[in-house]
């Protein structure tokens, strides 16, 4: 299984910008994804989730200005970041709980990170 991250980049306070990340693999089926984000020198922060069901939940932080979205049939999971403060500066990574098969065609359950990708919001 491997996750896929790609968006991020600059943007200016009061800015967006969105990341995307795709899953591959033998996948059995996705359940619960997320968006986390680390700082420099802080620890790594659940940013949103969602469910298979769709079912989000939000960092009281990023309450009103992200949305998290997936769509099921491409793998792909969505962050959309509106009115980017400096504060949300970080690197950010994708999450999922995966079933899926392993070279044996076993069943196997885990959770997937992406690589992450860099969030800078500046003047």
């Amino acid at each position: 299984v491997q996750l896929q991250a790609s968006g991020g980049g600059l943007a200016q306070p009061g800015g967006s910008l969105s990341v995307s990340c795709v899953v591959s693999g033998r996948l059995l089926r996705i359940n619960d994804m997320g968006w986390y984000r680390q700082a420099p020198g802080k620890r790594r922060e659940l940013v949103a989730s969602i469910t298979s069901g769709g079912d989000s939940n939000y960092a009281d932080s990023v309450k009103g200005r992200f949305t998290i979205s997936r769509d099921n049939a491409k793998n792909t999971l969505y962050l959309q970041m509106n009115t980017l403060k400096p504060e949300d500066t970080a690197v950010y990574y994708c999450s999922a709980d995966v079933n899926s098969f392993n070279s044996a065609y076993e069943m196997e359950a885990g959770i997937y990170w992406g690589q992450g990708t860099q969030v800078t919001v500046s003047s």
